[in-house]
């Protein structure tokens, strides 16, 4: 009787996302857990004791695929010197337009040192890209919009806290409609720190300078914290010559536990592509899927 050999990775970085991909890979028949990558190595908690915990991917050993739960300013860095191990990566980079240019920047590397790169693999942008790309594949002319909300955007939040005079930060997405989003950014301020140019600071950060963004201080962030978020998507096109077509995506969802799951998807579709680097819509759906391709074929077709 053959066994199939587990997929072995590492999980990089040790936030939300990452305690919630640990989650999702346990719950993966097909990936052991290789270790977890973290900073902080002295100050480990209880949960990662079943673990070993290191500071480098050099010290853990046969690493398939490495999970990136890095802020996205790092993932970049991070990439690349893990691509350059023969290692694959997948992360959840959520800088829209700056998706091509990270891709671009690791497909030579990944082709040269034999490695798959999936970028920006979260659920927006991520999984919402296909349902996307699925959407104008049924009606090539019309117009998109995904409407995030209301929840918290872990993307944003993390911006938020890395602005000089911040210690804690949490960035609620209010959708308007047609694509059009409102931040309510609620903010600790560190001891010292003067609200007026914190606020100026914050506004001008790239993940708010195009949205209309309020921001509040407030004594406690924990207090204010809900993870939930949500997207409502439509599409109306023309499909042929027809006109009027509409299409609706909705859901409601736990921000990191989707975005780890589909990151856990994209590990092990980074074991079935040539080497290079790819945004989700350049892989095949069943590479996401665990299980026998014809068995899969069979119940989904």
């Amino acid at each position: 009787m053959s066994v199939t050999k587990k997929i072995r990775a590492a999980v990089v970085g040790y936030g939300n996302i990452g305690k919630y991909a640990l989650d999702a890979l346990n719950a993966a028949e097909d990936f052991e857990i290789a270790g977890v990558v973290r900073r902080a190595t002295n100050d480990q908690p209880a949960e990662l004791a079943a673990y070993q915990v290191v500071d480098s991917i050099d010290k853990l050993d046969n690493v398939d695929v490495a999970i990136l739960c890095s802020p996205t300013r790092a993932i970049k860095e991070i990439a690349q010197d893990i691509l350059k191990k023969g290692i694959n990566t997948v992360d959840s980079f959520d800088v829209h337009s700056q998706i091509v240019d990270l891709k671009n920047t690791l497909d030579p590397i990944a082709k040269t040192h034999k490695g798959v790169s999936i970028v920006a693999a979260g659920w927006d942008p991520g999984s919402d890209s296909i349902i996307r790309t699925l959407m104008l594949a049924m009606a090539p002319k019309g117009i998109t919009y995904t409407n995030f909300g209301p929840g918290m955007s872990m993307g944003h939040s993390v911006a938020a806290k890395s602005i000089a005079g911040v210690s804690d930060a949490l960035s609620i997405t209010v959708p308007l409609g047609t694509g059009i989003h409102r931040r309510l950014v609620y903010i600790e301020l560190e001891a010292g720190a003067d609200f007026a140019t914190v606020e100026r600071r914050l506004k001008a950060d790239d993940y708010f300078a195009s949205d209309e963004t309020h921001v509040k201080q407030v004594d406690s962030i924990d207090s204010l914290k809900d993870m939930g978020h949500g997207v409502h998507m439509t599409h109306k096109g023309v499909s042929g010559a027809t006109q009027n077509q509409l299409f609706e995506y909705t859901m409601r969802i736990n921000n990191p536990a989707l975005t780890s799951q589909f990151l856990v998807s994209a590990a092990r579709a980074t074991m079935k592509l040539a080497a290079g680097a790819y945004t989700v819509i350049e892989v095949a759906p069943i590479h996401f899927l665990q299980g026998d391709r014809d068995q899969l074929i069979s119940r989904l077709v």
